[in-house]
């Protein structure tokens, strides 16, 4: 009977095992979950939620993170043939994506133009701008997005705002209960104090706000210089070589006329002194002996 228990029991003592060697422990668990952790912000540098600054066609790729409060922007130099038109299409893009326009200065003629712009666009659509701004007509030379990340001081001045707040209704509390002239000046400057506080921690609340509601974008946009050597090869126009014939011809029988006028005018002065010169020496010859007679 004994061997028979053990014969029966050990086939469950094995599949137990089988099935503890099967399963993970805890520590295995948090192992494998912590082997790959998601990118976290580092809040010492200030610098949070980019994701990849891969550069297509000169502007870095952005990829922001929505549960933190970030100062977005970015600075792009780039050389155009039309740094006039290609600004107005920038002006264009942001208007369209929701924003407006900051600043804009426009200066040079021809070859020499140039332009610089300051645009704004909502955060939402940061990536959007820089996607259709790869689309302007140009060569962009040089570009770069920040990300400055201010989540933790926005959430410690809303923390500071509340308790001021709390602060400012007790004051208005103690308010009610002063007796004494002398009790109700020392409230009333102490709750001045506070709503001065209040005033100030909303004002810099709003400021990070509008920041981070809305990126700005910096463009210098200068001319594309054409190279001594960048010649491009041009088809054959018989209409053109016939205008720059028609023209030398033009040009020639303008000299002769010129040549016959003057000719005209001061060609007879010449011929008076060679007549005048011929006189002169008939003049000073001697006169010719007389024949001898007979």
């Amino acid at each position: 009977m004994r061997k028979l228990a053990l014969l029966i029991a050990a086939p469950l003592l094995l599949a137990a095992c089988a099935q503890s060697a099967n399963t993970p422990s805890a520590g295995g668990k948090a192992d494998y979950a912590g082997s790959a952790p998601a990118p976290a912000a580092d809040a010492a540098s200030g610098y949070s939620g980019v994701a990849s600054t891969t550069a297509n066609q000169g502007i870095p790729t952005v990829v922001v993170t929505a549960d933190r409060n970030l100062i977005l922007t970015a600075k792009i130099d780039m050389r155009s043939k039309d740094p006039w038109a290609t600004s107005d299409r920038a002006q264009a893009i942001a208007s369209g994506l929701g924003g407006d326009v900051l600043n804009l200065t426009q200066s040079g003629s021809g070859d020499t133009r140039s332009a610089s712009l300051t645009i704004r666009v909502p955060s939402s659509r940061f990536a959007d701008a820089l996607q259709q701004l790869r689309t302007l007509e140009g060569e962009i030379q040089t570009s770069g997005v920040s990300a400055q990340d201010v989540t933790d001081q926005f959430v410690d001045l809303q923390a500071r705002l509340a308790a001021k707040q709390a602060e400012e209704q007790r004051y208005l509390a103690i308010l009610t209960k002063a007796n004494t002239i002398d009790e109700i000046l020392k409230v009333d400057a102490s709750l001045s104090n506070v709503r001065t506080q209040i005033e100030q921690l909303t004002g810099q609340i709003n400021s990070i706000k509008q920041r981070t509601d809305f990126s700005t974008i910096s463009m210098s946009i200068a001319t594309i210089a054409v190279l001594p050597g960048d010649t491009t090869t041009k088809a054959w126009d018989p209409a053109k070589t016939v205008t720059r014939a028609l023209a030398a011809l033009g040009a020639m029988l303008q000299v002769f006329a010129d040549v016959v006028i003057w000719l005209f005018v001061f060609g007879w002065l010449p011929l008076l002194a060679l007549a005048a010169v011929v006189l002169v020496t008939r003049a000073r010859r001697p006169a010719a002996p007389p024949a001898p007679t007979a």
